[in-house]
């Protein structure tokens, strides 16, 4: 008899950074611990310190990756990160059963960031995302994973 056990992976909340530091867009979906601090201090905290991990391998690296930086684990959750070739900054914090959250962060960017605030005249660059059918698209995209 082989027992098979599902495993639960839970994605906890998506930040969007541009190359300026600023914070366009964040949603939590199942953050149960509060940070104790403001949004605005957390946006910044996130920001200075993937900064301060890309600086730090790319002087530690031996070789210069195109990748650079893709995330790190810890013993409560995964941060995933993209970066694409403008600037913009993708952080998908999961628990740690989800392998890798890559192709879907490459798809958001893609196929909902372009399509629904590249592409949105009413959005302008630099400022807060407020589209909403960015918002429930990226939803309903998150409802389609395997790890939600």
């Amino acid at each position: 008899l082989l027992a098979i056990e599902l495993v639960n992976m839970t994605i906890y909340n998506l930040y969007i950074f541009d190359r300026n530091c600023q914070c366009l867009y964040y949603k939590a979906w199942n953050r149960n611990k509060k940070a104790g601090i403001s949004l605005e201090e957390e946006f910044k905290l996130m920001y200075g310190m993937i900064f301060s991990i890309k600086s730090l391998i790319s002087r530690l690296s031996a070789s210069s990756s195109k990748d650079g930086f893709l995330g790190y684990s810890t013993s409560n959750y995964k941060l995933n990160f993209y970066e694409t070739p403008t600037g913009l900054k993708f952080v998908l914090n999961t628990d740690t059963n989800v392998a890798s959250a890559r192709d879907a962060l490459q798809h958001i960017y893609s196929n909902l960031y372009v399509d629904y605030v590249v592409r949105n005249p009413v959005q302008r660059p630099g400022e807060w995302i407020d589209s909403e059918m960015f918002k429930s698209q990226l939803d309903s995209y998150i409802q389609s994973l395997p790890f939600r």
